[in-house]
C-alpha cells in the first residue's frame, strides 16, 4: 500500500471521528469550476461554496476572515493546486484549524495532482516571470483532463463518505457519459478551428488552445504574470504581421488595454472568453461554459 493511499484512509478514520452526523458534507471550491464540478457529481449529498467568483484572479486572492470560516467548516477542500493559489490557500489552512482539510488528509483535493500537467519550466528562476514550477495549472479548459479530475474526486467522496457510495458512484456515471457526448459534439463543432493561430494574454488558455488544435503565437506578457509594456507590443505586433493570428483570447478578468492596442493596429479581433462558469450569462455550468467558449470562437471567424 503507498503511504498516499494509507494518508487518505488513515485520514478518513480521523475525519469520521470529528465529523457530525450530518449527512450533508461541506465543501469548499477555490474556484467556480471545481464548485460546478463538485455539485455535478456530489448532488444534494453535498453543500458547495466557493471562494472565488468569475472575475476574480485566482493567482491573486486574500484569506479574508469570510473565507477563514467557511474553511473552518468544510469537510473538503477542492482548489486547482499546482501553486495556482500558493498565496493565500496555505494561510488559510492554516487559519481555519480544520484538520480535515489539511495536506496528506482525504478532505484535501488538488485538481492538478489528479493529471499529467503541461509546460513544466527546465528551471523556476523568478527572473523568468511568475511560473509554476509543476506545470500549467489552469487544467480546467480541457474537457478529458475535467473528467478524469471528476473521476478522482467521485472516488474520494465515496472514501470520506462511503455510506453513500453507490449514489456517488451513480452521478458519476451519469455525468461521464453526458459528458463524453459533449466532448463529441464540441469536437465537431470546432473542426474548423484547428490550425488556427491565436495570441494570448496569458497561458491560461493554453489547455484549451491543445484541445482545439490552435496555435498560439504571440503572447501579451513578455513574461507570465508581467503585463504588457510598450516595447513588447510594438515587437508583437512585427511578429503578427508576419504571423497573422485569427484572434487575440484575453480572460475576462483582465486588462484589455494591450490587447485593444494590438487589435488597433493589427486589424485582429480580441474576444474576451469567460475563463470560469459565472463569466457570461451563458456560463451557467461547465457544458455552458464550453459552448459558450466555442461559439464565441467560432462566430469570430
Amino acid at each position: 500500500m503507498s503511504s498516499r493511499i494509507r494518508n487518505v484512509l488513515v485520514g478518513t478514520l480521523l475525519w469520521c471521528a470529528c465529523s457530525s452526523a450530518n449527512a450533508t458534507l461541506n465543501v469548499l471550491a477555490c474556484e467556480p469550476e471545481w464548485k460546478a464540478l463538485a455539485e455535478a457529481l456530489g448532488g444534494d449529498r453535498i453543500e458547495v461554496v466557493s471562494a472565488t467568483n468569475a472575475f476574480q484572479d485566482p493567482h491573486h486572492i486574500e484569506a479574508r476572515p469570510s473565507l477563514i470560516l467557511k474553511a473552518r467548516d468544510a469537510d473538503i477542500v477542492f482548489c486547482t493546486g499546482a501553486d495556482l493559489e500558493v498565496g493565500w490557500l496555505p494561510l488559510l489552512l492554516k487559519k481555519s484549524a480544520n484538520r480535515r482539510i489539511q495536506v496528506g488528509e482525504p478532505g484535501h483535493f488538488m485538481a492538478a495532482d489528479q493529471v499529467m500537467l503541461i509546460e513544466k519550466p527546465d528551471t523556476v528562476d523568478r527572473s523568468h516571470g511568475d511560473i509554476h514550477a509543476d506545470g500549467n495549472p489552469h487544467v480546467h479548459l480541457d474537457p478529458n483532463r475535467l473528467l478524469q479530475i471528476g473521476e478522482a474526486f467521485s472516488q474520494r467522496l465515496q472514501v470520506i463518505d462511503a455510506k453513500h457510495a453507490k449514489d456517488y458512484q451513480r452521478m458519476f456515471d451519469a455525468f461521464s457519459t453526458r459528458w463524453r457526448a459533449l466532448i463529441e459534439d464540441w469536437e465537431s463543432q470546432a473542426d474548423v478551428l484547428q490550425g488556427k493561430h491565436a495570441v494570448v494574454y496569458h497561458k491560461n488558455w493554453s489547455y484549451l488552445l491543445n484541445w482545439l488544435q490552435i496555435d498560439t503565437v504571440g503572447d501579451l506578457e513578455p513574461k507570465p504574470g508581467i503585463p504588457p509594456t510598450s516595447s513588447h507590443l510594438n515587437e508583437l505586433l512585427l511578429s503578427v504581421e508576419k504571423q497573422p493570428a485569427a484572434f487575440i483570447l484575453i480572460a475576462n478578468y483582465q486588462n484589455s488595454k494591450g490587447s485593444d492596442w494590438l487589435s488597433d493596429r493589427s486589424g485582429i479581433p480580441v474576444l474576451e472568453l469567460p475563463f470560469t462558469v459565472g463569466g457570461n450569462e451563458s456560463a451557467t455550468d461547465l457544458p455552458g461554459l464550453y459552448q459558450s467558449i466555442v461559439s464565441t470562437l467560432l462566430g469570430s471567424l
